[in-house]
């Protein structure tokens, strides 16, 4: 696979729920590919879906609850872990979101960041800076778990 490939690879990764950051930069361990481009890869990956899930994910949802009874479940079982999770941007606002997409665990992310902002209303200008800082800490921890604290020296 050309160099071009791999950091697309990785870029596409790192913009798929779920897998996000978290898979990203181990992914590129796996390529042999350097830390610090792998790290904006995966932050700029990352990043690339957050202001379309704030701006449209209601919208999404709606279609969804209208469309068929199946797609309804999906739309509330999303809502209601995005509430679930909400807990801690409404007792500590943006640091509460900061938090949740910076903690690099299943269940965390970019993603459920967005998807918690847009369901409280949280404003895009004060919900981007803390999902990017949480994304670049979330990208910090992940290349010290992938690389090793010696690469970062």
């Amino acid at each position: 696979m050309n160099l071009f490939l791999k950091y697309l690879t990785v870029l596409g990764m790192a913009a798929l729920p779920v897998l996000e950051l978290r898979g990203a930069v181990p992914y590129g361990v796996a390529m042999d590919l350097p830390l610090l481009p792998v790290l904006a890869v995966s932050i700029l990956g990352n990043m690339l879906p957050v202001p379309f899930i704030i701006l449209f994910i209601r919208q999404v949802f709606a279609w969804m609850k209208r469309k068929s009874v199946w797609l309804r479940g999906i739309a509330e079982r999303l809502e209601s872990r995005a509430h679930a999770k909400g807990d801690i941007l409404v007792k500590y606002e943006t640091l509460g979101l900061f938090i949740l997409v910076a903690i690099p665990l299943p269940g965390t992310g970019a993603w459920t960041g967005s998807l918690v902002a847009a369901l409280f209303d949280l404003r895009m200008k004060n919900a981007l800076p803390a999902i990017f800082l949480g994304v670049v800490a979330a990208g910090l921890i992940m290349s010290v778990v992938s690389y090793g604290v010696d690469m970062l020296i």
